[in-house]
C-alpha cells in the first residue's frame, strides 16, 4: 500500500512539474497565449495552492510580455496607414482586451515567497476598439461594394458576400450590409435544376416522386446551391439533375408452403409407480407412490409464406449546362420484400413449439399492389439520394 501511495504522488508531481515545465518553454519561445491560458486553466481550481505558485509568477510574465508585443504591432500596422491592416488591428485589440476578462476573475494573485500579489498592467482598449470598427467597417463596405459591383463570376460574388458578412458579425445593421449580402449570395447561388425520368414499363408513384424531389426533407446545409424541381423561366440554371428510373422489376405473387409433423409427450394424468415385476411401488409408510403418467401427441403443421419482391434500379446524373458535359453520376438503387408468415394444423396442437403455434392466430394478407411496392422501396431510395447530394460538390 505505501509503495502504491508512494508512486502516485510521483506520478502527480510529475504531471504539475511536466505542465509548468510546458508553460515555461511556451513563454521563452514567444507562444504567450499558450502560457497564459495554460496557466490560467491551472489556477481556476486553486489559485492559492503552493503547488500552483510557479503558474501565478508565468502568468505575471506571459501576460506583460504579450501585451508590450502586442501594443508594438499594433503601433507597427497602424503606422503603415494600410487599411488593409484594419482587421489584424482591430482582431489584436479585442483579443488584449479578452485576455484581461480572463485574467480579472483570478485577482488578487498571491506571490508567497516575494510577499506581494502578481502585478497585471490592464488597459481599456474600448475607445480604440470602436474606433478601428468603425474605421474597418467603412473599409469592408467600401471592398465589398466595389467587389460587387465589378464581379464577374460566381466566386467573385460569394467573396463580396464573405466581406458583408464578416461586416454584418462585427457591426450588425451597418448601412444596408443585410441588403447586399444577400444580393451578393443570389448572384452567387449554383442553379440547378433537377427532372425525374421514368425509362422504365413502371409507373412510378405520385407520392414518391413528390418526396424523393422535396430537397426540404434532406437537411442539406449548402450556402451556394439550390435546387428547383419546377425550374423558372427567368433562371438561368447552371446544372441539371437527373433523377432516372432505369428498371423496376415486381416479382410475381408466391405463396410456398412447407409442411412438417411435431411430436411431443404431454401429461395425462397420475399413475402407480410399478417395479419391474408390475408391483405398486409403496414408500417407507406403506403408501402408493403416484407419479406423471405421459402419452405422446402428434400433430401436422402446414406453414405458408407469402412473398413478393421490388427492384428500383436507376442512377443520378449531373450535367454541366453550360458545357453540356456530363459532371458525375451515382447509381441509384433499391429493393423491397414483401413477406407475410401464417400456418394451420392437423392434429394435436400440444404438439407444436410456442414459436409455431404464435403463426396459428395469423392468416392470408392481401399482397400490396405494384404501385405500392415501388413506393416501399423508394423509402431507401430517399437514404440514398441524400447521401448523393451530401457527395456532390459544383465547385
Amino acid at each position: 500500500m505505501k509503495k502504491a501511495l508512494l508512486y502516485g504522488l510521483v506520478v502527480v508531481l510529475a504531471a504539475a512539474c511536466g505542465g509548468v515545465k510546458k508553460t515555461q518553454e511556451a513563454v521563452n519561445t514567444g507562444n504567450y497565449e499558450q502560457a497564459i491560458y495554460r496557466a490560467i486553466d491551472n489556477l481556476a481550481d486553486n489559485k492559492t495552492k503552493k503547488g500552483n505558485q510557479p503558474y501565478v509568477v508565468l502568468l505575471e510574465e506571459a501576460f506583460a510580455k504579450y501585451t508590450t508585443r502586442e501594443l508594438q504591432e499594433i503601433s507597427f500596422l497602424n503606422q503603415d496607414g494600410n487599411p488593409a491592416n484594419l482587421e489584424t488591428v482591430y482582431k489584436k485589440y479585442n483579443n488584449l482586451k479578452e485576455m484581461q476578462n480572463r485574467i480579472r476573475p483570478l485577482l488578487p494573485l498571491p506571490i508567497f515567497d516575494e510577499n506581494r500579489d502578481a502585478r497585471f498592467k490592464f488597459g481599456n482598449y474600448d475607445r480604440e476598439i470602436l474606433a478601428t470598427k468603425d474605421d474597418l467597417s467603412e473599409y469592408l463596405y467600401t471592398n465589398a461594394s466595389r467587389l460587387l459591383s465589378d464581379a464577374r463570376t460566381k466566386f467573385d460574388f460569394r467573396q463580396a458576400y464573405d466581406d458583408f458578412r464578416y461586416l454584418e458579425e462585427i457591426n450588425p445593421g451597418y448601412g444596408d450590409t443585410r441588403e447586399m449580402m444577400e444580393e451578393a449570395r443570389l448572384r452567387g447561388l449554383d442553379y440547378v435544376k433537377v427532372t425525374m425520368i421514368n425509362d422504365t414499363q413502371q409507373i412510378v408513384p405520385e407520392r414518391l416522386e413528390e418526396e424523393l424531389l422535396n430537397f426540404n426533407t434532406y437537411g442539406l446545409d449548402d450556402l451556394w446551391t439550390t435546387y428547383h424541381t419546377n425550374p423558372l423561366k427567368d433562371i438561368e440554371y447552371d446544372y441539371e439533375m437527373q433523377v432516372a428510373f432505369r428498371d423496376i422489376v415486381i416479382s410475381p405473387e408466391r405463396v410456398n408452403e412447407k409442411q412438417f409433423i411435431q411430436e411431443r409427450q404431454i401429461k395425462d394424468g397420475k399413475q402407480f409407480l410399478l417395479d419391474e415385476q408390475g408391483n405398486v411401488v409403496k414408500d417407507s409408510l406403506g403408501n402408493k407412490i403416484e407419479v406423471d403418467r405421459f402419452r405422446s401427441v402428434r400433430c401436422n403443421f402446414y406453414q405458408f409464406t407469402q412473398q413478393k419482391t421490388a427492384h428500383v434500379n436507376g442512377n443520378v446524373n449531373f450535367i454541366d449546362l453550360h458545357t453540356r458535359q456530363s459532371l458525375n453520376s451515382y447509381p441509384l438503387a433499391s429493393q423491397f420484400i414483401f413477406e407475410h408468415v401464417y400456418a394451420n394444423y392437423d392434429g394435436d396442437r400440444r404438439a407444436l413449439d410456442n414459436n409455431l403455434v404464435a403463426l396459428l392466430d395469423l392468416a392470408a394478407v392481401p399482397f400490396p399492389t405494384d404501385e405500392q411496392m415501388v413506393y416501399d422501396a423508394g423509402e431507401d431510395l430517399k437514404a440514398r439520394l441524400k447521401n448523393i447530394l451530401q457527395r456532390q460538390k459544383f465547385n
